[in-house]
């Protein structure tokens, strides 16, 4: 059955019996979007405490492969195992973005018997959340440059216009493009679009606290430049006002469930390479008051995702996680071994013992922040003894629990050794041990090279000529203090996608750098990576459509 067929045969709860049964929430406190989904009112909460009184455990990966490893799919079956052990135990996790599922990522709702529900309307529209962003970002497009056609009265230098709209589609074609040729009053430019997942709204949405800070956060928004070289805030448009009524809704936390009827939060969706990769700080908070074990994720490898919520969420939000669950599989693992994806079948000991190296570097960083790990191998029908029994000794040689996991067969009931092994982390790890990696009194360019060495193991960075001249300005502001989010490929540690495994000896080149004055922190672009991606040769787009029952079939 694909993944699709196996959530419809589950016949889900309703949203407000779930929110009763589950969370202890009376009506008031949920406002339905039809029978399965709701808004959690933030407004009928009280203000989360200042400390943490759930248990919080990140799940994160090894670096991705074409093989795939199931991060997403480890998550929430390990939230159903713990409820299957007896835990009180809640999932927060980010929201699909249009751009893969119709790319080639496909959706981010988990897979198997380890899904979030209701799938499609998930990974399609939603609760509109993502709409409501990309509208807040075109909104103050929209008023700078009518700003600039009514007379431009805070002298906006139309060359220095930072600020770019948005859409939540993979589009290259918008990359660079060239507006305002409608008149000859309006001001032609160079502009472009990001998706919508790369927005610094979305980052503030997901960073905000409360309304107010969402309102605070909006009117800090570095627009441009004037004339004279001062900075242009979106407040200084009197846009955040109108932004904030757009973004209300919004930032309440989506309450859905997952196959087996675990509570799940899905709310805010910022990718890991292109931006901070973690869910909202209100769902993870109020979870985090509601259940006693929280499971979220951060997106792609540890090198990114883990690395943004240890050092930006964590730090922001004065989260401190007990736990971290590092998802490997057998296949990926041969593949940063060296074996190319249609051998990754064959039976090959000696290149899981290659790939090792991959998990390895990922576990050193994440014990460098003080979080002890736990190993979740998610296995695969390919996957054969002697590949699973060495790659269970290896990590037992390194000193790291490493658990076989069988969630996407067969739910809840196949993560519950996973999830007495966390418990036992996360318990033991109380009061946390966690501590970021850098101080906000580092440089900013300190702090890159810091992220660079220690997690990327890079021998050094080379910044562009306009990424230094930038920084140096921007160390002079408050911004000095901000923590740094590097924009980088998946694929590899290095900023090339094609050095699989780990990589040594390598200088990490930082091209340009861009301030996200309202969420907080300052995006370094290495590489090729790009903020609006492109499709892939063949789309998944092309392989999804309605069948005779108007049902949605391809959507994965």
């Amino acid at each position: 059955m694909t993944d699709i067929e196996i959530a419809r045969a589950v016949e889900m709860q309703r949203v407000s019996e779930l929110a009763s049964e589950s969370l202890d929430l009376s009506n008031d406190q949920i406002i339905p979007y039809g029978k399965f989904k709701a808004k959690l009112d933030l407004e009928t909460f009280e203000n989360g405490s200042e400390g943490q009184p759930g248990k919080l455990i990140l799940v994160t990966a090894i670096s991705p492969t074409p093989a795939g490893e199931g991060k997403t799919t480890t998550t929430v079956g390990l939230s159903d195992g713990l409820r299957r052990i007896g835990k009180k135990a809640m999932v927060c996790l980010r929201e699909p973005s249009l751009g893969p599922s119709f790319g080639m990522k496909g959706g981010a709702a988990g897979g198997g018997h380890a899904q979030v529900v209701p799938m499609e309307e998930i990974n399609l529209h939603f609760t509109g959340d993502f709409h409501a962003i990309t509208s807040a970002n075109n909104l103050l497009s929209a008023m700078i440059d009518n700003h600039l056609y009514w007379g431009n009265k805070l002298q906006i230098d139309p060359r220095r216009i930072s600020w770019r709209r948005c859409l939540d589609l993979n589009d290259r074609s918008l990359r660079k493009l060239i507006t305002g040729m409608g008149n000859v009053l309006d001001y032609p430019r160079e502009t472009g679009f990001d998706i919508t997942v790369a927005s610094e709204v979305m980052a503030i949405l997901c960073l905000a606290k409360d309304l107010s800070d969402l309102e605070a956060r909006l009117g800090r928004i570095v627009i441009g430049k004037n004339f004279s070289g001062e900075d242009i805030l979106a407040s200084d448009l009197k846009a955040e006002g109108s932004m904030a009524v757009l973004l209300k809704e919004a930032l309440n936390p989506n309450l859905v469930q997952t196959l087996e009827r675990t509570p799940a939060l899905v709310h805010g969706g910022p990718f890991a390479n292109i931006a901070h990769g973690c869910n909202s700080i209100v769902a993870t908070r109020t979870a985090l008051d509601l259940a006693d074990y929280v499971v979220t994720e951060a997106g792609f490898g540890a090198d990114l995702g883990a690395e943004k919520f240890f050092n930006i969420k964590c730090r922001k939000a004065g989260l401190a996680p007990n736990a971290a669950v590092v998802v490997a599989t057998v296949r990926a693992l041969k593949y940063h071994g060296g074996v190319e994806r249609k051998q990754l079948g064959v039976e090959n000991v000696e290149a899981v013992e290659h790939g090792f190296a991959n998990l390895k570097r990922h576990l050193e960083n994440i014990a460098k922040f003080g979080v002890p790990a736990v190993v979740a191998v998610n296995a695969f029908d390919s996957d054969t003894a002697a590949e699973t029994e060495r790659l269970l000794s290896l990590c037992d040689e390194f000193g790291v629990p490493c658990v076989l996991a069988t969630h996407w067969s067969e739910g809840g009931r196949g993560a519950e050794i996973l999830a007495q092994r966390v418990v036992e982390l996360a318990d033991s790890n109380s009061p946390s041990t966690f501590a970021p990696l850098y101080p906000d009194e580092l440089s900013l360019v300190e702090k890159l090279k810091t992220v660079a060495t220690e997690i990327y193991r890079a021998d050094d960075i080379e910044l562009s000529s306009l990424a230094e001249r930038k920084l140096k300005a921007w160390q002079e502001t408050d911004a000095g203090a901000f923590p740094v989010c590097i924009a980088k490929t998946p694929y590899s540690f290095s900023a090339d996608p094609e050095n699989r495994g780990v990589v040594d000896g390598f200088t990490l080149p930082i091209r340009d750098v861009r301030l996200s004055a309202g969420a907080g922190f300052v995006v370094a672009l290495t590489g090729d990576i790009m903020t609006m991606p492109g499709l892939p040769r063949v789309p998944a787009a092309e392989h999804i459509s309605l069948n005779e029952d108007g049902q949605i079939e391809g959507l994965s």
